[in-house]
C-alpha cells in the first residue's frame, strides 16, 4: 500500500500539554484550584527539551510536526507582548526547518490568557479583536517560514466541554452561552483566515494553507432500547458535533484538518443526546484504555462525506492510549489501511499526523492517558521510543504500509 508522493508524516503536540509551567492561562488556574485530579506542572518539559524531541521525530523519519503557540506566553498581560517568548517560538520553527520538519502551527489549542478570560473570553463578541490581534502578530513574525496554519483546534469540543458540560474552564453549563461562543468562534476563524491571506498577499509570500483542526466522530444509535429515539439523538449529535461548524466556514478553508479517534453509541436525551456508557449489550470489537471504541472504518466514512467540499484533507490528529504495544500497532495499521482505501477512491488526503509525539498531560485525564509515540519518565523526563513507533517510522521512511 503506497501513499502519494510528498505525503506528510508526523506527530502533534500542544503547548500546554507538553511545555510545562504555563502560569498565565486559564487551564493553569483551573488545575491549581483542584478542578481535576492532577495539575500539568512541568508537563514533559518540552519547552526546554524541544531540540531533543525534534531529534527523535527526525529519527522516526517524520517530515512534519504540528504544534501550538501558547497565547498566554506571548501576551501574558493585555497589550504586553513578550519578545523573549516570540524568540523562543522562532527558535522552535528554525530547529524544525533545520531538520526538514514542515511546521504546522496551531494558534488556539484550548487555552486562553487569564486576562482575556477575565474580560469574558469568547463569550463577548467585542473580545474577538484580542485574539485576531495576537493572530496577526504571529503571522507577521512567523509567516515567511510557515505554510500551514490551524486557527482553532477542535472548536466544538472546546465549546461543549467548557460551556455546556462545564468540565473544562471556565466551567459553565449554559446552552445560551454555548451557542454564543460557538457563533463567535466561527467569526474568529473567518476573520482570521482573511487576515492571514491578506498579510501573505501583501508580503508576496508563498500562499498560505489555512484551516481548523475539526474533531469528527462516528455517532451510532444505541440498539438496546428506544432505538428510534436514540437514532434521532444520534442524528442531532452528528449534525451539531460534526457538520454545523464546518458548514459555516466551508468557504474559508484551504484544506480540512481532521481529528478522528472513536465511534460513540448514542442514547436519547434532551437537548443534545448523550453517550451510552453501558456497552455490555453491544458488539464492540475493541476499546482503548479510556474505554473509547476503536472504529478504524470511521476514517473512511468521514473522508467520503468530506469529499463534497472538494478540499484536500490532512489528518491532523489520530491516535490511541493502550496498555499493550500490539494494540497501538493494530490501531495505527488499521487506520492507515482505511486512509489508503480513501485515497484509492480518489479522496485527496495529503498527510497523517499521530497524536501525540510524547506521552503528555491529557487535560481532565491528567497523565494516565498515554497517546505518545515516545514514553516520558515522569521523574527523570527521559524519553523512550515505543516499539510500535519504530514500525511507524518505516512507514514514514518508505511511504508504504505493508500487510
Amino acid at each position: 500500500m503506497r501513499f502519494p508522493e510528498n505525503f506528510l508524516w508526523g506527530a502533534a503536540t500542544s503547548a500546554h500539554q507538553t511545555e510545562g509551567e504555563n502560569f498565565y492561562n486559564d487551564w493553569w488556574e483551573w488545575e491549581n484550584k483542584g478542578k481535576i485530579g492532577e495539575p500539568s506542572g512541568d508537563a514533559v518539559r518540552h519547552y526546554g527539551l524541544f531540540k531533543e524531541d525534534f531529534d527523535l521525530a527526525k529519527f522516526l523519519n517524520h517530515n512534519c510536526y504540528r504544534f501550538s503557540i501558547e497565547w498566554s506566553r506571548i501576551e501574558p498581560e493585555e497589550d504586553r507582548f513578550n519578545e523573549k517568548e516570540i524568540l523562543h517560538y522562532k527558535e522552535v520553527v528554525e530547529e524544525l526547518k533545520i531538520r526538514n520538519l514542515e511546521p504546522i502551527v496551531t494558534l488556539h489549542h484550548f487555552t486562553n490568557p487569564l486576562w482575556f478570560i477575565k474580560k469574558g473570553g469568547f463569550l463577548k463578541k467585542k473580545n474577538i479583536r484580542y485574539f485576531l490581534r495576537y493572530l496577526e502578530r504571529m503571522v507577521l513574525e512567523f509567516g515567511q517560514d510557515i505554510v500551514y496554519w490551524i486557527t482553532i483546534n477542535e472548536p466544538v469540543v472546546y465549546v461543549y466541554n467548557s460551556y455546556f458540560r462545564g468540565i473544562w474552564p471556565p466551567g459553565e453549563r449554559s446552552l445560551i452561552k454555548t451557542k454564543r461562543v460557538f457563533k463567535n468562534l466561527i467569526k474568529v476563524h473567518i476573520e482570521g483566515y482573511e487576515i492571514i491571506h491578506k498579510i501573505y498577499k501583501e508580503k508576496s509570500w508563498q500562499k498560505p494553507k489555512v484551516s481548523i483542526a475539526k474533531n469528527f466522530r462516528i455517532f451510532s444509535p444505541c440498539s438496546y432500547k428506544n432505538y428510534l429515539l436514540n437514532r434521532f439523538s444520534s442524528k442531532i449529535r452528528d449534525k451539531l458535533f460534526n457538520w454545523l461548524f464546518l458548514e459555516k466556514i466551508k468557504d474559508y478553508l484551504d484544506f480540512i484538518g481532521v481529528n478522528y479517534y472513536t465511534r460513540e453509541s448514542v442514547r436519547f436525551k434532551l437537548p443534545l443526546g448523550d453517550e451510552c456508557k453501558n456497552l455490555s449489550h453491544e458488539h464492540i470489537k475493541r476499546k482503548n484504555s479510556l474505554g473509547w471504541q476503536i472504529y478504524p472504518e470511521g476514517l473512511l466514512e468521514i473522508s467520503r462525506l468530506l469529499k463534497k467540499y472538494n478540499l484536500p484533507i490532512l489528518i491532523t490528529e489520530n491516535g490511541t492510549t493502550e496498555n499493550y504495544d500490539s494494540d497501538y500497532w493494530y490501531f495505527l495499521r488499521e487506520h492507515l489501511r482505511y486512509i489508503h482505501l480513501a485515497i484509492k477512491e480518489g479522496i485527496n488526503i495529503f498527510g497523517y499526523i499521530w497524536w501525540s509525539l510524547l506521552d503528555n498531560f491529557e487535560w481532565d485525564q491528567g497523565f494516565k492517558a498515554k497517546f505518545g509515540l515516545i514514553e516520558v519518565d515522569r521523574i527523570t523526563y527521559r524519553r523512550k521510543i515505543k516499539d510500535f513507533s519504530l514500525k511507524f517510522s518505516k512507514i514514514c521512511k518508505y511511504n508504504t504500509l505493508n500487510g
